[in-house]
């Protein structure tokens, strides 16, 4: 049987919900054992506080400090150790365990995240921006620890299920599969119109508000491509985008004798978090069965680079390199925010990307002194703060 030391950072999120119940259905089957370090939460204390009397860690901890009162209380009596911030995530990140899971949103994740891959673990990485603005440097982290990165994402992480890992040559292409997100078809004319509820309304996935955003102006893809060329140490011009509405091949790895390896399965985050939690090994789960006859048939098509130029200011920004992919992140993510809040047209998004892109190019921004946690976080804040000058600009010429 299977046994593990695992944290949850990110506990009361989408993955790391689904990761804790994953682990509670593979501990009551028999087929695994868990021992939990840490867990780490937001906001919601409840889901935080059940999660850590279900587990029994020996460190809870909330980001938010004005919290941590809360937190005491909702697990006074149990003898679980609560603390509350920025230094208690980091020490959270810490904590001896064999595997990791690093899933807290945005850039707030990447300190925890770079953390946790020093310390020699498995590190289940569902933090796309770790890996968009210090990849290079958080594999090689990861690498020198002793340890691994292992994608949680569904498309990195059926690369890396038929992925020739130890003839890498024998690749010639990846590609990335795409479900084109909700306005696949609606007419460019219509596009100026799109509300923040429309774009948040996937057709395959459920996500949160800003990931369904990137989906729906394909900005997610173009992350993942950056992703992809990190994760397989990939050149820009080896990764390609379909798009496949059904989203049941999750990605493809072309290889140079003409065999095109695939990963199948129903739209589930489940299946990529099973995966990694219990790899190199294969951990049951009652995951949906995939039935081909009822699918029918599968489509796939090219992407629209002119409806959706996220992408190609993204393959723009890999093949820069240097800061250019995290100053692609970041303008993305003050965009995108800035249309949920309507203070943004849809079409506009691409377009304070690309002026930020541009901006940044022109005044020669650089990373901070110090590790590359730290370069890419000075680099992420310059970046927004030169997005929000380019926010404002667009906002008054509306």
């Amino acid at each position: 049987m299977m046994h593990r030391r695992v944290s949850v950072l990110g506990a009361t999120g989408s993955v790391g919900s689904s990761t804790l119940a994953l682990m509670d259905e593979a501990e009551r089957a028999g087929t695994a054992r868990f021992t939990v370090a840490a867990l780490t939460g937001g906001r919601n204390i409840e889901r935080l506080a059940e999660a850590a009397r279900r587990w029994r860690p020996e460190l809870v901890v909330t980001v938010w400090p004005e919290l941590k009162a809360d937190l005491e209380h909702a697990l006074a009596g149990t003898g679980i150790a609560v603390a509350a911030g920025e230094a208690a995530l980091i020490e959270a990140a810490l904590q001896p365990a064999d595997w990791i899971m690093a899933a807290i949103v945005g850039v707030a994740g990447l300190k925890s995240t770079w953390a946790a891959a020093g310390t020699g673990a498995i590190v289940g990485l569902a933090n796309k921006e770790s890996l968009v603005c210090c990849g290079p440097a958080l594999m090689a982290r990861a690498t020198t620890a002793g340890g691994r990165i292992l994608p949680v994402d569904s498309e990195h992480s059926a690369i890396h299920q038929v992925f020739p890992h130890e003839r890498p040559e024998g690749v010639r292409k990846l590609v990335l599969t795409a479900s084109g997100g909700p306005f696949r078809q609606t007419p460019a004319s219509e596009l100026e119109h799109v509300t923040p509820e429309r774009a948040v309304a996937h057709p395959n996935w459920s996500m949160g508000a800003k990931i369904s955003v990137d989906s729906a102006t394909l900005a997610n893809k173009g992350l993942e491509m950056i992703e992809a060329a990190w994760l397989f140490s990939m050149p820009e011009a080896k990764i390609d985008v379909v798009v496949h509405p059904e989203s049941i091949i999750h990605s493809l790895v072309e290889c140079v004798d003409g065999s095109t390896l695939a990963q199948m399965g129903p739209p589930d985050m489940r299946t990529p978090i099973a995966y990694a939690l219990a790899w190199p090994k294969r951990m049951p789960w009652q995951a949906p069965p995939l039935d081909m006859v009822s699918l029918g048939r599968l489509t796939f098509e090219a992407p629209d680079t002119e409806r959706f130029p996220a992408l190609t200011l993204a393959r723009q920004a890999l093949r820069a390199g240097g800061a250019a992919p995290a100053i692609f992140n970041a303008a993305n993510e003050v965009a995108a925010l800035a249309f949920l809040d309507r203070r943004l047209a849809f079409l506009n998004i691409a377009a304070v990307i690309a002026d930020t892109l541009e901006m940044a190019s022109a005044s020669d921004l650089v990373g901070g002194s110090g590790d590359a946690c730290e370069a890419a976080l000075a680099v992420d804040q310059e970046a927004r703060r030169l997005a929000r000058i380019c926010l404002d600009r667009r906002e008054q010429a509306a």
